[in-house]
C-alpha cells in the first residue's frame, strides 16, 4: 500500500501522476491541513508532523511513503529515512533539468520560503546551475488559493501574476514549480508567462522514481495492465487532520 502525504491537498498533484503508472495499487492520502501551510514552519515542527503522519500511515499498512511536499522533503526526509525502515520518495524542484534546457540561461523557481532556504535545494542549485542565473520567488498566496479551491478567475490570476512577473522580467524562459500545490495553478502560470516559457512540474519525475523503487524492492504487484482510468475511482482512502472539504474539493477536480 502506498502512503502519500502533504501539508494539504497539493500533494494530490503527485498522486495523480503516480496513479497513471500504478492504477491497481491501494493508496492512503493524508492532508495535514490543520497545520497548513508548512512553508513558514520551523524544521523541528515539520519533522514532528512528518513522523506522526508516517507512523499513522505505517499503522494502516503502507510499505512505501511519498512525501508529496517540497518543504517537508527538505526539512524531514533525512530523519524519516533514518528512523523508519521503509522507502520514502521525496520532492525537489527540478532545477537540474531546467538548467540543462534553458536557452536564455535564466531559470525561474517558484517555491515556498521553506524550500528556498533548505540545504537540499541550495546544494542542488549550486551543483547544477553553473553559468545559469536562478531567479527565485515565493508563490505568495498560492497554497491558500488551492486549499480554498480558487483555481480560476480574477483573484487567482492576480495572485499568480504577482509572483510570476518578476521571473519573466528577469528573463526566465523556464519556470520550475517547487511546491506540489502549484501545479493546480500551472495553467495560470503558463498563461501569464506566455507561450515561449516552459513550466516544469516535478510530479511526473517523482512518480517514475516511486515506480522504480517499488519495482526494485518488490513492493508492488503488477499484472501487466497499466491502463489508467479515473484517479477518483482508485482504491484510495483520504484522511485529513482538519476540515475535509478542501481535500474532497480538490480530489473531485482530478
Amino acid at each position: 500500500m502506498i502512503g502519500i502525504f502533504d501539508s494539504g491537498a497539493g500533494g494530490l498533484s503527485v498522486y495523480k501522476e503516480i496513479f497513471k503508472l500504478l492504477p491497481k495499487e491501494k493508496y492512503i492520502y493524508f492532508s495535514d491541513n490543520a497545520h497548513c501551510p508548512y512553508g513558514e514552519k520551523s524544521q523541528e515542527y515539520i519533522i514532528e508532523r512528518a513522523c506522526a503522519i508516517t507512523e499513522l500511515l505505517m499503522g494502516k499498512g503502507c510499505n512505501v511513503i511519498v512525501v508529496a511536499c517540497n518543504t517537508a522533503t527538505a526539512a524531514a526526509i533525512s530523519t524519516l529515512r533514518s528512523r523508519y525502515d521503509i522507502p520514502f520518495i521525496g520532492m525537489e524542484p527540478a532545477v537540474k533539468p531546467a538548467a540543462l534546457a534553458t536557452r536564455s540561461r535564466v531559470v525561474g523557481v517558484l517555491a515556498t520560503a521553506g524550500t528556498l532556504k533548505a540545504s537540499k535545494y541550495l546544494d542542488t542549485k549550486d551543483k547544477y546551475t553553473d553559468g545559469v542565473k536562478v531567479v527565485e520567488h515565493v508563490g505568495q498566496g498560492f497554497v491558500e488559493l488551492v486549499e480554498n479551491g480558487v483555481l480560476e478567475g480574477a483573484e487567482a490570476e492576480s495572485v499568480v501574476r504577482e509572483s510570476v512577473r518578476p521571473l519573466i522580467e528577469a528573463g526566465s524562459d523556464i519556470i520550475v514549480l517547487g511546491c506540489t500545490h502549484y501545479p493546480f495553478l500551472k495553467h495560470l502560470v503558463q498563461k501569464i508567462a506566455g507561450e515561449g516559457v516552459s513550466v516544469i512540474d516535478p510530479a511526473p519525475a517523482a512518480a517514475r522514481h516511486l515506480l522504480d523503487v517499488a519495482r526494485m524492492k518488490g513492493l508492488i504487484k503488477e499484472d501487466g495492465n497499466l491502463q489508467a482510468t479515473d484517479p477518483k475511482d482508485a482504491d484510495i482512502e483520504l484522511i485529513s487532520s482538519g476540515d475535509r472539504s478542501a481535500l474532497e474539493r480538490i480530489f473531485d477536480l482530478l
